[in-house]
Formats: structure tokens, sequence, C-alpha cells
């Protein structure tokens, strides 16, 4: 019995012990939590003291940052230079080569065979829109003949007729405008072939104009 009470003592004794050293641990971080408390009061106090009374900002304002936008690609005007540039007409463009040996002096573009210029010539086509030429300058009728024929191309045009003159105004009564007007035609893609007109339609002073389909 005494042995028995002795080991209760015992293990009461231990755990009063471990109790202790717990509280002592507890106090001890306690300690050192209100220690470090101090240490940052102070700190802040001090930096208070350093820099005077300020105003906490809530929502610091930010300025947009604007980037630099890419130069504009004048993408149009580059187009509309490249399709001028395809559609220019030259003066010096040697066109004689390119005619056939008749009485008219026709064209027809590789591809078009000689029927289709013997329709034309014989008024099987239909004569759609007409360009009269007289009184031009040879640069401003290069130019309403370029627009002319641009226009009509738009206008899913087949045949037209472009008056050039006789020449009977001109000096030596020569048709100046005759072989410019042939010379720039062939240069146009649109153009499928040309004749001269028949009597009813201006005879050597003007030209029949066959232009290519336009599928829509």
């Amino acid at each position: 019995m005494a042995a028995k009470r002795f080991t209760q003592w015992a293990d009461l004794a231990t755990v009063q012990q471990t109790l202790k050293q717990k509280r002592e641990l507890a106090q001890a971080r306690e300690d050192t939590e209100r220690a470090l408390a101090a240490k940052q009061l102070r700190e802040r106090n001090l930096f208070a003291e350093a820099v005077g009374a300020v105003t906490p900002v809530l929502h610091a304002p930010t300025a947009p940052i604007k980037k630099p936008k890419p130069d504009a690609i004048p993408r149009q005007r580059i187009l509309d230079e490249a399709a001028a540039l395809a559609e220019s007409m030259s003066d010096g463009f040697d066109v004689e080569n390119l005619l056939d040996t008749d009485d008219g002096l026709s064209y027809r573009r590789s591809g078009v065979g000689p029927d289709v210029l013997r329709k034309l010539r014989r008024g099987e086509w239909a004569i759609q829109a007409e360009l009269d030429l007289h009184g031009l300058r040879r640069d401003e009728a290069r130019n309403r003949v370029g627009d002319f024929l641009r226009e009509a191309e738009k206008l899913g045009l087949r045949c037209v007729r472009i008056i050039h003159g006789k020449g009977l105004g001109s000096p030596g009564r020569e048709p100046v405008l005759k072989a410019k007007v042939r010379s720039w035609l062939v240069q146009r893609n649109q153009v499928m072939g040309f004749v001269q007109a028949g009597p009813t339609d201006g005879g050597h002073g003007a030209v029949l104009v066959l232009l290519r389909s336009v599928v829509p």
C-alpha cells in the first residue's frame, strides 16, 4: 500500500513539473511577443517623427500609357497607283507589228479568233457607248480614252466606239490621233480587239473596240 501511495505522489509531482514548464514557456513566449510589439511601436513612432504628418493614399492615380500608333499604310493609294501603272498608256509604244495588215489596221489579242473581228466589222456587236475626241490635245485625249475604257469595263460593256477624227482640220490634213488611239488601245488589257468603223459608224475617223467580258 505504501509503495502504491509513493507512485501516485511521484506521478503527481511529474505532472506538476510538466505544467510548470508549460507555464514558463507560455510566459516566455508572451514576453517575447510583447517586446517585439514594443519595438515595432518604437520604430513606427520614430518614422512618424522623422517624416512628419502624412495622409495615406487609398487609390494611387495612374496615368494611362499611350502606345504610339504605327504609321498608317495608305493601302488604297498603293492599290490605285499600281492599277494606274498597269493601265498606263505610252505614246512611244510601237504598235505597227501588232496590227493586221488590212485596210483598217485592225487588231486582235492573242487567243481571239479572226471571226470575232469579222463580226465586229459587220456590225454584229451593238455599239453600247462612244467617246468623241474631236478638239482634244494628245495628253487630254489619252486620259479621256483611259477613263472611258475603265468606266466601260465597270459597266460591263462589250462594244464601244472611239471617234478620233479624220484629220481634216489638222496640219497636213493628217489624223494625228488615229495612230495614237490604236497604240493606246493595244496597251490596255481589257481590249480584246478593234477594227476601223464602217461607213455608217464613222469610217476611217473612228474605231470599234471589243472589250473583254467581265464575269460578275
